[in-house]
C-alpha cells in the first residue's frame, strides 16, 4: 500500500502565528542579551587595559579567549541540541553563560580574566545552534528567513543600545558594574523563556526518510564553504566592534559615553539591514549571490575609504555604510543550509556555518590589535577588505537554494565501510 499523503500544518492559523510571533520575541531577547554580554568587552577594553597594564595586542586576546571557546562549543552545542533539545540546552547556555558573566566583574588579573572569558565563550557557545533548532522547529520553511531575520535583528540592536546604556554605567560606577548589570539581564531572559516558548509546530515532512551518518554531515564541504563565507561576515563585524571604540578615543579624543553614541548609528543601519536582508532571502527563496556579492563590494570600498579618511565624520559615515551593506548578507548566509538540511540535523549544521564566524571573532582582534600596534589603526581597519572578499568568493561558490544544496550534499563523499568499498 502506499503511503498516505502527509498531512498539512494541523495547528490553527491562530496558535500557528501566536507560536511563531513569540518564539521570535522570545528569542529576539535572548539574542539580545548574548550579544550586549559579548559588546561589554569592547566598551571597557580601555578600562581593563589601564588597570592591567596591557597593550593593544593582550587587549585584542581578551577578546579572542571568549571566541576560541564559542568556536570550540559551536559543533558540540548542536549536537546537543539535536540530541537533548534546542530548548533545553538554551536554558542551559542562558545559566551558564549569566554566571560567568558576573564572574567578569571580579576579575583580579590578566591571567583570571582569559579564563573567564574563555569559560563564559563555553558557555555561549552552545547557544546559537541551538537557538537555530528552536527557532526551525517553531516556525515554517516559507517564514523561517523573516523569522530568523527580526531575530537576529537583534544583535545590531544590541550594538545599538549597549554602548548608549553600558558608557554611562562605566563612568559612574566602574567597569566592573557593566558585567553585573548584564548578568541580571541573562537571569531575566532565562526565566522568560523557561515559562513562556511554545511547543513545537507539528512536522509537514516525511519522518521517515532515512537520516545521513553524522559523519557525513560533517564531511560535506558544501556546509564549510558556508563557513567560510561567514567567516568573511564576521572579520568586518568584529573587527570593527572590538576597536572602533578604541580608536575613537586614542585617535579622536572622544570620551566613553560620546564614542557609545557615535557606535550606535552603524549598529542601527545593521539593524535595519539584517531584517531587510531576511526578507529578500526569502522572497529570493535563497539565492544569496544577489544579495552577498553587491553587498559586500559596496562594503569594500567603504571599508577603504574609512580606513583612509582623517574626518570622524567620514568616519562615522563610511563605517555605517560598510556595516549596512555586509549586514544585508547575515541572513542570505543561513538562508540555503536551514532550508536543505534536514531537521534532525539543524542543530549541528548550523553550528559549523556559526563556527566559521567564530573563527573570525577570535582571528580579527589580536590581528588587527598588532597591525595598530605596528604600524596605525588606518592599516587595521584596512585589513577588514579580505573579510568582504572572501565572502563574495564563497557566494559565489555556494549552491544557490534548497535543492542546489541538497544535490551538492548528496554528492559529498561518504567515509566508507570498508577498504574496498568506493566512495559515493
Amino acid at each position: 500500500m502506499p503511503a498516505p499523503p502527509l498531512a498539512p500544518l494541523t495547528a490553527a492559523p491562530s496558535a500557528h502565528r501566536r507560536t511563531v510571533r513569540l518564539t521570535v520575541v522570545l528569542l529576539f531577547a535572548a539574542w539580545l542579551v548574548d550579544y550586549a554580554d559579548r559588546l561589554v568587552i569592547n566598551l571597557v577594553l580601555p578600562s581593563i587595559g589601564a588597570e592591567f597594564d596591557l597593550d593593544r595586542t593582550r587587549q585584542g586576546l581578551v577578546v579572542s579567549a571568549f571566541f576560541l571557546a564559542y568556536a570550540l562549543c559551536q559543533i558540540p552545542g548542536g549536537l546537543l541540541a539535536d540530541r537533548f533539545g534546542g530548548r533545553r540546552v538554551t536554558l542551559w547556555a542562558l545559566f551558564s553563560w549569566s554566571v560567568f558573566t558576573a564572574l567578569t566583574g571580579f576579575a583580579w588579573s590578566f591571567a583570571v580574566l582569559l579564563a573567564l572569558r574563555f569559560a563564559f565563550g563555553a558557555a555561549e557557545g552552545v547557544f546559537p545552534p541551538a537557538s537555530m533548532k528552536v527557532l526551525v522547529e517553531r516556525t515554517p520553511p516559507e517564514e523561517r528567513g523573516s523569522a530568523n531575520g527580526k531575530v537576529m535583528s537583534s544583535n545590531a540592536l544590541a550594538a545599538v543600545l549597549t554602548p548608549l546604556v553600558v558608557a554611562p554605567l562605566v563612568a559612574a560606577f566602574g567597569w566592573r558594574s557593566a558585567f553585573w548589570s548584564t548578568a541580571a539581564l541573562g537571569v531575566l531572559a532565562l526565566v522568560a523563556v523557561r515559562l513562556r516558548l511554545p511547543a513545537p509546530l507539528p512536522r509537514t515532512e516525511d519522518a521517515r526518510t532515512p537520516r545521513p551518518a553524522l559523519r557525513a554531515v560533517l564531511r560535506k564541504g558544501v556546509l564549510w564553504r558556508f563557513a567560510l563565507m561567514m567567516f568573511g561576515y564576521n572579520t568586518i563585524v568584529w573587527g570593527l566592534n572590538t576597536w572602533v571604540p578604541s580608536y575613537l578615543s586614542e585617535e579622536h579624543g572622544v570620551s566613553l559615553t560620546e564614542a557609545g553614541a557615535l557606535v550606535a548609528v552603524p549598529a542601527l543601519g545593521a539593524a535595519l539591514a539584517t531584517v531587510l536582508g531576511g526578507r529578500l532571502a526569502d522572497r529570493l527563496g535563497g539565492r544569496h549571490r544577489l544579495i552577498v556579492v553587491p553587498g559586500m563590494t559596496v562594503s569594500a570600498v567603504a571599508l577603504l575609504l574609512m580606513a583612509n579618511t582623517p574626518s570622524l565624520t567620514g568616519f562615522v559615515v563610511l563605517g555605517t555604510v560598510a556595516v549596512f551593506a555586509a549586514s544585508l548578507a547575515y541572513m542570505p548566509i543561513f538562508a540555503v543550509p536551514l532550508a536543505g538540511l534536514t531537521p534532525e540535523y539543524v542543530g549541528v549544521g548550523s553550528a559549523v556555518i556559526i563556527l566559521g564566524g567564530q573563527v573570525a571573532g577570535m582571528v580579527a582582534p589580536p590581528v588587527m590589535g598588532a597591525l595598530a600596534d605596528a604600524f596605525s589603526f588606518h592599516v587595521a581597519f584596512g585589513f577588514l577588505v579580505l573579510g568582504a572578499v572572501i565572502a563574495a568568493v564563497m557566494a559565489c561558490l555556494t549552491p544557490q537554494d534548497a535543492d542546489a544544496f541538497r544535490a551538492a550534499a548528496d554528492r559529498a563523499p561518504r567515509p566508507s565501510r570498508t577498504a574496498k568499498e568506493p566512495l559515493a
